[in-house]
C-alpha cells in the first residue's frame, strides 16, 4: 500500500508526571515552533486552569511540530487512569507511540493500562526513558522492567524489539545511550522518523475520515477533529456524514483547518494521514465517519472501556441554596451534564428516581471530581452523593471492580500499609525493595476499597508514599469492607458559629469550619473522635451578665479548622452523607437533614424494617 512519507502520526504515552507534556515542549522550541523571544509558559499544552492548577494532563490534545521535510504529528495524552478514555481516543489518530517511563520509578499501573491499549491497536513502540539526570535514576533495571511489562502483556517478537532513547525533557537532551547524551532531541527526532511507519492509504479509495475528538471555536461552532484514511477532503466539499445511529446524511465543510504548532491554520485540502479539524456540522459526535458522498464507506466504531465507578448528581436542596450560585435548576444541570456527554465518551449520565437528581459514572474519582469543579466554577451549585462502585452480574453472581494497585513508601511503613490493605481485602501480588530505603508494594484491591483510602494512606506514610492505582478487572463481590472508623459532628440548628461553641467542641474531634460561618441543621462541622455521630450546637453564644469575672477576659485559643477540598470532601463522606459544592463552598451534609428523621431511619434499620 503506497504511504506519506512527509507525515508521522505519534502519540505520548506514560503514567502520570513521567514527563509527557514537559517533553513536548522540548520538541515545539527545537522544532523551531517559537521565536526566540516569544513568552511561552510552561507545559505549553496544559490549556485549562485545572491543568494547570493540578499539574496534570486531563485532555488529549494534538500538535504539530516541523522536522526537516517531516510534519510530526503529536497526540499528548493524560497519565491518570480516570482519563482513560482519552488516551483510547488519542490511539485512534497515530501510527506508532513513543512510551515514557521515569528512569527512577519505572513502569507503573497506568504504564501497563496504555501499553496494553497501543499493543492492542497494533502500534510501534519507541520507549523513551526520561529523567536520567535523577540522582536515584536506575535505568538498566527500569528498562528490565519494561520487557517483563511486554511479555507480561503477550507482546510478539516484532513489538518486543522496540528501539530505546534516553532522554533528560527539561533540558531538551536525548540520546542512544545512557552516558551519551546529545545536546538536543535530535536523536529521538531521528529514531522517530525511523521507527514509525508512515501513514498508508488505499489508492482511489473514496474519502473516510474518523472523528475521534472535538473542539469548539467561538466563530464556526464545534469543530470535529479527523484522521484522515482515505481520500482528500477540501474546504467547501459536501461529504456524506455517517453518524453513530447508522444514518447517512449530506453535510458540507465549511471551514478545513490543519494543525502547526500550537495554532490551527486554514488549509484548501488535506489528504491521507492528516489530522484535520472540519467546522460546519454542529450535531457531530465523537466515532462518527465523514465519507465521500456518491460511495460512503463508515469506519468501524471502536469501543471504550466501561465505566466502574457512579455518583450522584443533583440541585443544590440545602436551606443555604441559591445565595451564591447563579445555575440552580435541574433543567441547567441536566443540559450542562448532556454537554458534557458529547465530548467525554468515557463518561454515562443515568436518570435516579428523583427527577432532580442523575446518576454520573466514570472511570474514578478524579474524574468525576474534576467534573464536579468545573461545573461549581462556571456557577453551578449541586448536591453531589458518595462515589460508589458499578456492579455486574455475570452468571448470576455480582461482580466489582478490582484495581492494580503500586504503592511507593519508605520501608519502615510495610507493616501499617498492609495492614490498611487487609482491611481492604487487598491481595499483595508483589513486593520489591530497591535497597534504597524505599519499597514497591503492588496489589490488588476491590474499587470500593480505595474509596476513601488515598487520605488515611497520606495521614499514616507522614505525607511521603505515592500511590496509583489502575482498572484491571471484574471479581465476584467480596463481601463487606470496613468504612470509615470516626463519626461525624452534626449542626443542629441554624446560625452562625460562634468562637465560644467551637472552643467547647475542639475536645470531641477535628472542625471544618471557623467562626462566623453560617451552619444548618443536618450540616456536617467536624470529625468525632468516636465511631458515632453526635449532634451538637455550634451557634451557642456566650450569655452575658453584668457581673464582673476574672475569667471573663480570658483568651480562647482556637485551633484552625481543616479545610476539605472537593476529592477529600468526596472521600471523607458516608453513604448517608453528601456533599453541598457552590462556586464559593463545600459543604458536608447528611442527606437527611432532620435529626428526628435521621433517628426514626436508624431504629427502623436496626429493627431491620428497611
Amino acid at each position: 500500500m503506497p504511504g506519506r512519507d512527509d507525515i508521522r502520526n505519534v502519540a505520548i504515552v506514560a503514567h502520570v508526571d513521567h514527563g509527557k507534556t514537559t517533553l513536548v515542549d522540548a520538541m515545539l522550541w527545537q522544532s523551531g515552533s517559537f521565536r526566540e523571544n516569544q513568552d511561552i509558559a510552561e507545559r505549553v499544552m496544559d490549556s485549562m486552569d485545572l491543568e494547570r492548577e493540578k499539574g496534570i494532563t486531563i485532555l488529549a490534545k494534538n500538535t504539530a511540530v516541523q522536522y526537516g521535510e517531516t510534519k510530526i504529528n503529536i497526540v499528548d495524552t493524560p497519565g491518570h487512569a480516570d482519563f482513560g478514555g482519552e488516551v483510547e481516543r488519542g490511539l485512534r489518530m497515530v501510527d506508532g507511540v513513543l512510551l515514557l517511563v521515569d528512569a527512577s520509578e519505572g513502569p507503573l499501573p497506568q504504564t501497563r493500562f496504555v501499553l496494553r491499549k497501543a499493543l492492542e491497536a497494533r502500534l510501534r513502540v519507541i520507549l523513551v526513558v526520561n529523567k536520567v539526570d535523577r540522582p536515584d535514576a536506575r535505568v538498566e533495571e527500569v528498562v528490565n522492567e519494561v520487557y517483563e511489562l511486554f511479555l507480561d502483556l503477550d507482546a510478539d517478537e516484532g513489538q518486543i524489539e522496540f528501539p530505546i532513547v534516553y532522554c533528560n525533557a527539561r533540558a531538551g537532551r536525548a540520546g542512544l545511550t545512557v552516558d551519551d547524551l546529545a545536546d538536543d532531541l535530535r536523536p529521538l527526532f531521528e529514531l522517530l522518523l525511523e521507527t514509525i511507519p508512515a501513514p498508508v492509504y488505499e489508492e482511489g479509495h473514496p474519502l473516510q475520515a474518523l472523528v475521534t475528538n472535538l473542539d469548539a471555536s467561538p466563530y464556526v461552532g464545534r469543530l470535529a477533529i479527523c484522521r484522515v484514511r482515505n481520500g482528500t477532503i477540501r474546504k467547501g466539499q459536501q461529504v456524506a456524514w455517517c453518524r453513530a445511529d447508522g444514518t447517512v446524511e449530506r453535510a458540507k465543510v465549511t471551514e478545513l483547518y490543519v494543525t502547526e504548532a500550537l495554532d490551527r491554520v486554514e488549509a484548501a485540502e488535506a489528504g491521507p494521514g492528516d489530522i484535520v479539524a472540519v467546522a460546519g456540522i454542529p450535531e457531530v459526535t465523537i466515532g462518527e465517519t465523514l465519507a465521500d458522498v456518491d460511495d460512503p464507506r463508515p469506519l468501524p466504531v471502536e469501543q471504550v472501556d466501561e465505566p466502574s465507578l457512579s455518583m450522584t448528581v443533583g440541585i443544590n436542596t440545602s436551606p443555604l441554596a441559591g445565595l451564591e450560585g447563579t445555575r440552580l435548576t435541574a433543567s441547567q444541570v441536566k443540559s450542562r451534564l448532556d454537554a458534557e456527554l458529547i465530548g467525554n465518551v468515557s463518561l454515562r449520565v443515568l436518570p435516579t428516581e428523583r427527577p432532580d437528581t442523575w446518576e454520573v459514572q466514570g472511570r474514578g474519582e478524579l474524574q468525576l471530581a474534576v467534573l464536579v469543579e468545573l461545573m461549581r466554577r462556571e456557577g453551578f451549585e449541586l448536591t453531589v452523593g458518595k462515589p460508589q462502585v458499578v456492579t455486574r452480574e455475570v452468571d448470576g453472581k455480582v461482580h466489582e471492580p478490582v484495581e492494580r494497585l503500586a504503592i511507593d513508601a519508605p520501608e519502615e511503613y510495610i507493616g501499617v500499609l498492609t495492614q490498611l490493605l487487609a482491611l481492604r481485602k487487598g491481595r499483595m501480588e508483589q513486593m520489591v525493595n530497591h535497597g534504597t530505603g524505599w519499597v514497591r508494594l503492588e496489589y490488588l484491591v476491590p474499587a470500593r476499597g480505595l474509596i476513601g483510602f488515598r487520605t488515611e494512606f497520606l495521614t499514616e506514610t507522614r505525607g511521603t508514599g505515592i500511590l496509583h492505582h489502575v482498572f484491571d478487572r471484574y471479581e465476584p463481590w467480596h463481601g463487606e469492607l470496613r468504612t470509615r472508623p470516626s463519626g461525624s459532628l452534626v449542626a443542629d440548628r441554624q446560625g452562625p458559629t460562634t468562637g465560644f461553641a467551637i472552643s467547647n467542641l475542639q475536645e470531641r474531634g477535628t472542625l471544618f469550619v471557623a467562626p462566623g460561618v453560617g451552619v444548618y441543621e443536618g450540616m456536617i462541622v467536624g470529625e468525632n473522635a468516636r465511631s458515632e455521630d453526635m449532634d451538637v450546637n455550634a451557634t451557642k453564644e456566650k450569655k452575658l451578665t453584668n457581673m464582673r469575672a476574672s475569667t471573663s477576659d480570658e483568651l480562647v485559643r482556637l485551633i484552625p479548622p481543616r479545610p476539605l477540598s472537593l476529592e477529600q470532601a468526596l472521600e471523607f463522606i458516608r453513604e448517608d452523607e453528601c456533599v453541598e459544592v457552590t462556586p464559593v463552598s463545600i459543604r458536608l451534609r447528611k442527606v437527611e437533614l432532620a435529626a428526628n428523621r435521621r433517628q426514626q431511619a436508624a431504629s427502623r434499620k436496626a429493627r431491620g424494617l428497611s
